[in-house]
């Protein structure tokens, strides 16, 4: 089982590591803080807890802070 993830220059399939593989997971493996992506799953907005199945397109936008 796979996904597409889209990431800055990233744009490649992956496989899905374990059951009930969720978007806070995949943040974790990429050492990414929940603070600073908003994470898109085929397109729609979704919350940490969503579960990534197979043949999902996971999009990560990095927010920018600026003053």
């Amino acid at each position: 089982m796979t996904f597409t993830l889209k990431f800055k220059d990233i744009d490649e399939k992956r496989d899905i590591p374990k059951e009930n593989y969720t978007i806070k997971d995949l943040l974790n493996d990429l050492e990414l803080s929940s603070q600073t992506i908003v994470p898109k799953q085929n397109g729609d907005l979704v919350i940490e807890e969503s579960e990534i199945r197979d043949d999902d397109e996971i999009q990560l936008v990095q927010i920018i802070y600026g003053g």
